[in-house]
């Protein structure tokens, strides 16, 4: 890190992630981590550094290498009125716990007949773009997304990093935090908060009137970036950051399309089945007539994720294809 003031001043995401946890197990005791690694390590990618000095063993837990094992003591001990916050290394292995994750975590209140709330938060990294390979770069939010009775979010700036936590863990249902690994390092000022995060909102983190550029998590800079070229050229582009990916923010989506009447998703996942598809779907039911173009999608190309890093940066959305869809759109 610098020495200046101005470097001083600034906050990297994974630091705004490490303070969200830092208040939130000080706010209550109730409240505490458990995953590989995070305690005398602190983290798989230094989320958790120093949070096993500070709060000890007992709150800061060190799990075996069973996802399985882990995810569900977490459901146990959510059942018992904690409020575990269960950290699993990289999406790809949360397939691992997939088995405690829906058929235990997302049906357990439903097949209580509403006694038993499941209030556990389980953090993950998700996404490529790292030279991680086929194995470590998934992007799985949207099959999550797919799954009744849990939330889902997927914060791309470091103030959503900072407080969207708190309220995750003050709702009743389990909930998925996405972290995309390119954010980690990203820093900038946190502006104090004037008010909770709305978890059903989705953010407009740029306001423009040619066409709608919506997106989430790691390819929100991308999708900024592109805003910039297109101003460029004439072209004003609204940035919608979706935020929590299930439940949808239908009426953010639907009212920047009224305003812009046109829309590009950007999804780093695989375009079939993907989070673009179904956001595609809702606006073609609920905005349709407000189109003057077809809804564009840029997605990673459906392939496994390759390790070279060129060839790794061509599978994956890049600014210039959002430039190009944008342009298809408008012209």
């Amino acid at each position: 890190m610098g020495t200046g003031r101005a470097d001083e001043r600034k906050t990297t995401y994974r630091e705004a992630m490490r303070e969200a946890m830092r208040e939130a197990l000080r706010a209550d005791d109730r409240v505490f981590l458990m995953g590989e690694d995070v305690g005398r390590y602190g983290g798989c990618f230094g989320v958790s550094l120093g949070l096993l000095e500070e709060f000890g063993p007992e709150r800061i837990r060190d799990a075996p290498l069973s996802e399985s094992a882990f995810v569900g003591a977490g459901i146990g001990a959510a059942l018992s009125g904690l409020r575990p916050i269960v950290e699993i290394m990289t999406v790809n292995s949360s397939l691992l716990a997939l088995d405690q994750i829906l058929n235990n975590a997302a049906t357990l209140l439903h097949m209580s007949g509403g006694q038993l709330p499941v209030p556990l938060v389980i953090r993950m990294t998700t996404g490529a773009g790292r030279q991680l390979a086929a194995q470590h770069s998934h992007s799985l939010e949207g099959w999550y997304a797919h799954i009744p009775g849990i939330r889902v979010l997927a914060p791309a700036t470091i103030g959503d990093a900072r407080h969207m936590l708190a309220p995750a863990l003050a709702d009743p249902d389990p909930v998925l935090i996405f972290e995309h690994g390119s954010l980690y390092n990203t820093a900038g000022e946190l502006a104090p908060l004037s008010s909770p995060v709305d978890l059903d909102r989705a953010a407009v983190r740029r306001r423009g009137t040619d066409i709608s550029l919506i997106t989430y998590g790691g390819s929100l800079p991308k999708a900024l970036a592109a805003a910039d070229e297109l101003a460029a050229d004439d072209i004003s582009a609204e940035v919608v950051d979706l935020r929590t990916l299930r439940p949808l923010d239908d009426e953010t989506i639907d009212a920047s399309v009224a305003r812009t009447h046109r829309a590009v998703i950007v999804d780093e996942a695989w375009r079939s089945g993907s989070l673009a598809a179904e956001v595609s779907a809702r606006i073609a039911e609920r905005s349709l007539y407000e189109l003057d173009a077809p809804v564009e999608r840029v997605c990673s190309a459906e392939v496994p994720i390759p390790y070279a890093r060129l060839l790794e940066q061509a599978a994956l959305p890049r600014t210039a294809d959002i430039v190009a869809a944008a342009h298809r759109a408008v012209d």
